[in-house]
């Protein structure tokens, strides 16, 4: 029979070599304090932006890595409207979209960065606004009753990866987790995001939805790290890259002793890789604003801008009149004669593929 990290004696004073990782933390650390210099010169409205592209893959890649894909423009626009920030909309919501919506800007948009267990029911009910998992009627903004397991495989060929401890054991587990996390000032806070992530995905004290309040406290501790209520960086969306490692290394630790070294040392990685890769949001922040100025007084209608800002953001398929029409909701006349006077000004260009296939493009936007 496995014996699992939470089962060890000692649990939960967790071990780990600093010599192992001293230098990546150092590095990580520089690469944090240059990407908040970088977005202090964006200004206020870049920097709104900014936040908000970043928001996106935050929702969007920590409910892919579950399984679940989201409509990024439902995720846009709810996370716009609880900002207070401008979007159009599209005229509707999804409650499930603006229940993870509203657990991942109050983890960090939010001056209040403790935890407590009526905190985390909350945000455990916002992901299952229905009180179900699928089809499956679950627990909702309660500790689970029951056992937790981690299995894959068909039924007959099922494999245990992880169990979680036994429900009577969860307040207790649970009070030991919240006032570390809400006391310990001593503990680097790169380093307390990392075992915070471990300590809370190994409680599992949820019926479902343990990964992604895990990774909403994870970015909640990144965030008084960063010293902003603000994202600029996803740690989910690099952790879905690397998704079957994400989930090996938890398991190697899981069932390991209580040295997590090698789990920092995953962590680290990741939230360097992280980090890197947001210069590709700052940047098309920065490029679409340079649009903007150079473009703006050539736009003759709300339907234009509507449209051209959809083609900067996450546009879906090939622009043609048709779904240039369906976006505004206009004929396709009415879209057509928008689509022409944007050829005419040099902002579209018709892509090199005719006939059927006929389809619009941005007339290299990022010069």
């Amino acid at each position: 029979m496995a014996i699992y990290i939470h089962q060890i004696k000692n649990w939960p004073n967790l071990l780990w070599n600093e010599q192992e990782f001293i230098s990546l933390l150092s590095e990580v650390r520089n690469l944090q304090g240059k990407l908040m210099g970088k977005v202090e010169l964006l200004g206020f409205e870049l920097k709104d932006e900014a936040n908000l592209e970043t928001l996106i893959q935050d929702v969007i890649q920590t409910s892919k890595i579950e399984g679940e894909i989201l409509n990024p423009e439902l995720v846009r626009s709810s996370i716009a409207t609880r900002l207070g920030l401008e979007y159009p909309g599209l005229g509707y919501s999804d409650r499930n979209v603006d229940g993870i919506v509203e657990l991942m800007l109050d983890a960090t948009q939010n001056d209040n960065k403790t935890l407590t267990d009526d905190r985390l029911f909350g945000w455990h009910a916002s992901l299952f606004p229905s009180g179900r998992s699928g089809i499956h009627k679950i627990e909702v903004a309660n500790w689970r009753s029951g056992a937790m397991q981690v299995v894959s495989g068909g039924m007959g060929r099922e494999i245990v990866h992880y169990e979680a401890p036994k429900a009577e054991q969860l307040a207790s587990e649970m009070k030991q987790f919240i006032d570390w996390y809400n006391d310990d000032e001593n503990l680097e806070s790169l380093l307390k995001a990392a075992v915070a992530h471990l300590w809370f995905i190994t409680i599992h004290p949820f019926n479902d939805g343990n990964g992604r309040i895990a990774r909403a406290i994870t970015d909640m501790q990144l965030s008084k790290s960063d010293g902003v209520n603000r994202r600029f960086y996803s740690m989910s969306t690099e952790i879905n890259n690397q998704k079957k490692s994400y989930y090996a290394i938890l398991e190697r630790t899981q069932k390991g002793d209580l040295d997590i070294t090698e789990w920092i040392l995953w962590f680290l990685e990741c939230l360097k890789n992280s980090i890197l890769n947001s210069s590709t949001i700052v940047d098309k922040v920065v490029k679409k604003h340079q649009f903007w100025v150079k473009n703006a007084k050539l736009i003759s209608n709300k339907r234009q801008q509507k449209v051209l800002n959809m083609l900067m953001d996450n546009f879906e398929g090939n622009l043609n009149t048709g779904k240039w029409a369906k976006i505004t909701k206009t004929s396709t006349d009415t879209a057509l004669r928008d689509i022409t006077d944007l050829v005419n000004k040099g902002i579209l260009i018709k892509a090199s593929s005719g006939g059927r296939s006929t389809h619009y493009i941005l007339n290299d936007p990022l010069k």
